[in-house]
């Protein structure tokens, strides 16, 4: 049973969310709270697997509750919610130890989805978070080259993926869900999730985020 503690001062939204994950039988929503503030107390009473902390908070956002619950609690696992998409805010998450971040647009199936990849000790990101992670990324590159940055020739991976297998994880990269890669590829979302998971274990990785992030370095996806 994964105990989860949601953290957010928006008490409708900590209803939703909490409905969504009374439907799953593995999840159990031990705690509320309503400012991160607060996030030590409700840590060590209620002692929760996941925190769902809400990034925008009116006395301690989510960023600094996470950097001090950190602190006492450094094994802690945060997933970070935020309706922000800029890379920034992602960028201040990670720093902070949040191990996810998810936007408040996500449907049911992505905050399962997300959850239970934290909980098994990997990170999640949103797909259009990942994809202004990677566009930052190159804008970054091309500045530390001072503009003479330029791509490699792409070298797919042929010999550990299908061909198949390396247009998914290209799409990955450019940020679409799984729902918008099968739609792109004219195959179910059923068929996609079985791509990625084969993707997954054949690079060794635990999950999207690390996939993309491997691919980046070795020059096996488009960086647009």
């Amino acid at each position: 049973m994964t105990k989860i503690l949601i953290v957010d001062d928006h008490q409708l939204f900590r209803e939703g969310v909490k409905r969504i994950l009374d439907f799953e039988d593995s999840f159990e929503v031990v705690g509320e709270g309503d400012d991160g503030s607060e996030v030590n107390e409700l840590y060590r009473k209620y002692e929760p697997d996941v925190v769902l902390m809400d990034i925008n908070m009116p006395r301690m956002n989510g960023v600094e509750a996470t950097d001090q619950l950190r602190k006492e609690f450094p094994d802690v696992k945060v997933i970070m919610l935020s309706i922000h998409d800029d890379e920034s805010y992602v960028s201040h998450a990670l720093k902070s130890g949040a191990l996810g971040y998810m936007l408040k647009e996500m449907d049911a199936d992505a905050i399962v989805q997300a959850i239970k990849v934290v909980a098994a000790g990997g990170s999640y990101l949103h797909p259009k978070v990942t994809h202004n992670l990677v566009a930052e990324f190159r804008r970054l590159s091309e500045r530390e080259y001072k503009g003479s940055f330029q791509q490699s020739e792409i070298r797919r991976p042929l010999h550990l993926l299908t061909k198949r297998e390396c247009e998914v994880l290209q799409l990955l990269t450019d940020g679409q869900s799984n729902r918008t890669i099968g739609e792109t590829l004219f195959i179910s979302e059923k068929t996609v999730k079985n791509h990625v998971s084969s993707i997954l274990q054949k690079m060794g990785v635990n999950d999207r985020t690390q996939a993309v992030v491997t691919a980046i370095k070795n020059g096996w996806v488009e960086v647009k």
